[in-house]
């Protein structure tokens, strides 16, 4: 029986209240004045991926009138919401954006205007204009034989009123300003200017002959999700080539500008084609994702929290895991190693790579690529072994915003002699994995890496994952197994012995274990670490399980469509989020009367990692693997500094501090320091 809608919390505003949590370490004044101001940008970064994604997916739908079936609210009534809500939190954001600007000028760090400084230093911007922003800024003034630009994604400018110094009539012009320019030109220590300001005060000197009555700083932001048909009569990597050329050219779905003359307001709204629902005005800088660069100064380490170092820790701490290539081999062929990033350090499972791609008697290496960044050492150490070893490589190529990389890396690796899986056809392989084959005396044996989290070694500095490294056959058959299902293109029909891979074998497992545990209804106990819950038939099973007297605790950090504590249906449910200085990406699924009792995952509760990607869970291998687990959901949820939990009405609220103060993530760092 289908649950009434009103049961389910709205996925797009479930995720704005995430947000809102991310602006809410904004609003802490017991964090230093650049970690307030690392989560602006982040909030703003976040705010930007959700309009060119989310927004613009809904307002195709609202323009097509497509009509979907079991929604709580219709397509332009979401949108609807999604305004209101923004525009009452950008109050609270242009706050927090002026008080931090207030204080941080106290800390000898001041964003200024021009009419702020000096002559000398105005002298100085003039200098700097004339030699880095004059070659590369493009005026135009805008008539029949100068339409209004095309305006790419994230374009950034301003638009302006002028008047020719010989002529009556009005004109209007635009400066583009690029986004490989700095976004804060320093004019002495300590003392910056936002760029749009320079290019304003010195706008004469590009539209000669004429004089500038007004400006106005706009942004725009275009639906940047790529549709990519997929059939078999295309290759893959041609159709991403494609997509990313066309990505730029989205409609546009919001603009901002800052605060300015009306004329030029209902200008370029009238340039804008029909976005007047989704233009916000500010009396703030634009773009806030670029105030990374104030926060990433050297010389301000006051103004941040310590910078904590992951530390390698028993049983890999004094081993010489950069020379011995076989050390981690003998380790793993006597016990398993599990890490919880980034309190240990990601740099064994880089040196489990490296090590591996240098050992003479490594004979194969095969790995899932995802998200791996620009610098990879990883990739490095697979290109160099690929003249001499068997290399094969899944560089997932949808991988939304890296699919440019990673088709960079897919090439890289194929031009060295590896061999490159392009993706698989209508799915994403989301699954973290990497196998190394080995010879060991007339043998060949399996060493197998299984993450939740990316090949990334810059987020693994800033993201909670998991990693097991394990030679357990059961697993490495399995994973051998998922890996030849890619390479014939099965993986969508195939299942595992010991391990669960999605679209065919996770989501039943899940629904599996909570009817197991309603069976012993009070003694029953779920727990879930995830960063999103959203499928309807799992929250469907969790209210049944909760109605049957099952305790159960969510911790899920972003959406949740789940509507706890409601009398009847979910009164045993509480669900919780922790937004702090780490990323919480880890999922580990607990059902206290399963065998295994614990697992972890690469899948969040969504259709689309459930149904729509290859994604694996993994049990447990060992009592000290289960307890470690079990041990991070425990020390999570007694967490009452950074945690929310989530009301009824769909609003979140603080963990009321009672006793003492107990922050997860800074208990984790704390532990590790002691046991180095």
């Amino acid at each position: 029986m289908e649950l009434p809608p009103d049961l389910y919390f709205n996925r797009e505003l479930s995720w704005l209240r995430f947000n809102t949590r991310v602006l809410d370490q904004v609003c802490d004044g017991g964090l230093p004045l650049l970690e307030r101001l690392k989560f602006l940008a982040i909030y703003g970064t976040n705010l930007d991926e959700f309009y060119m994604i989310r927004v613009a997916g809904l307002k195709h739908l609202y323009d097509h009138s497509v009509v979907q079936e079991g929604l709580q609210m219709g397509h332009g009534k979401q949108l609807e919401c999604i305004r209101s809500y923004l525009v009452a939190e950008q109050k609270i954001v242009q706050e927090q954006f002026l008080q931090l600007k207030e204080k941080l000028a106290q800390q000898h760090l001041a964003i200024q205007s021009v009419e702020e400084l000096s002559t000398k230093n105005t002298e100085k911007l003039r200098a700097y204009f004339d030699n880095y922003l004059y070659p590369v800024v493009v005026p135009i003034i805008l008539d029949p034989a100068r339409p209004f630009p095309f305006l790419s994604n994230l374009s950034f400018g301003l638009i302006l009123g002028l008047q020719h110094l010989n002529y009556a009539h009005k004109a209007y012009g635009i400066i583009k300003i690029p986004a490989l320019l700095k976004r804060f030109i320093p004019v002495e220590k300590g003392v910056f200017v936002p760029v749009e300001q320079v290019v304003k005060q010195f706008a004469p000197l590009l539209f000669e002959k004429h004089s500038v009555l007004e400006s106005m700083v706009f942004r725009v932001t275009c639906d940047a999700d790529m549709e990519i048909i997929e059939d078999e009569g295309h290759d893959l990597a041609e159709l991403i080539s494609e997509g990313l050329r066309t990505r730029d050219r989205g409609d546009v779905v919001r603009l901002e500008v800052s605060e300015g003359n009306a004329d030029l307001l209902e200008f370029i709204e009238h340039k804008m084609f029909g976005v007047t629902k989704d233009i916000y005005k500010s009396d703030i800088l634009l773009n806030l994702g670029s105030l990374w660069e104030l926060v990433n100064l050297r010389g301000y380490d006051a103004l941040k929290s310590p910078t904590f170092y992951p530390k390698i820790l028993a049983p890999l701490n004094g081993m010489d895991l950069l020379t011995d290539n076989a050390a981690i081999f003998e380790l793993l062929d006597k016990q398993d190693v599990f890490l919880f990033h980034p309190y240990e350090s990601f740099d064994p499972i880089v040196h489990f790579i490296e090590n591996a791609s240098r050992d003479k008697d490594v004979v194969a290496i095969r790995m899932t690529l995802y998200r791996v960044g620009k610098q990879s050492p990883i990739v490095k150490a697979l290109t160099e072994a690929a003249h001499t070893k068997q290399i094969s490589v899944l560089v997932e190529l949808k991988a939304r915003f890296d699919e440019e990389n990673n088709l960079h890396w897919a090439q890289a690796l194929e031009n060295a002699g590896a061999h490159v899986i392009y993706g698989v056809p209508r799915l994403k392989v989301h699954a973290k994995l990497a196998i190394v084959v080995r010879q060991v005396g007339a043998q060949l044996k399996e060493y197998v890496h299984l993450s939740t989290g990316n090949y990334n070694t810059a987020s693994a500095k800033v993201y909670t994952d998991l990693s097991l490294l394990t030679s357990n056959k059961q697993i490495a058959y399995d994973i051998l197994k998922l890996f030849h299902s890619l390479s014939t293109g099965v993986a969508a029909e195939i299942g595992l012995k010991t391990l669960y891979m999605a679209p065919m074998q996770i989501k039943p497992k899940i629904m599996a274990m909570i009817a197991e545990e309603m069976r012993f209804k009070q003694r029953g106990r779920i727990i879930f670490k995830a960063n999103a819950l959203v499928d309807p038939t799992i929250i469907k099973c969790l209210y049944e399980a909760s109605c049957a007297g099952v305790k159960i605790d969510l911790i899920i950090r972003g959406i949740c469509c789940l509507r706890p504590q409601i009398k009847g249906l979910s009164e045993n449910i509480r669900v919780f989020s922790i937004v702090g200085k780490y990323l919480e990406h880890a999922r580990i699924y607990y059902f206290a009367h399963d065998r295994a009792k614990v697992y972890f995952s690469s899948a969040d509760m969504m259709p689309r990692n459930l149904e729509k990607r290859v994604e694996l869970l993994v049990p447990a291998t060992s009592k000290a693997i289960q307890q470690k687990l079990m041990r991070i959901l425990h020390i999570q949820l007694k967490d009452n500094v950074k945690a929310y939990e989530l009301n009824p009405d769909g609003s979140y609220s603080k963990m009321p501090s009672v006793g003492e103060s107990f922050n997860a993530q800074a208990f984790y760092e704390q532990e590790v320091e002691e046991h180095v």
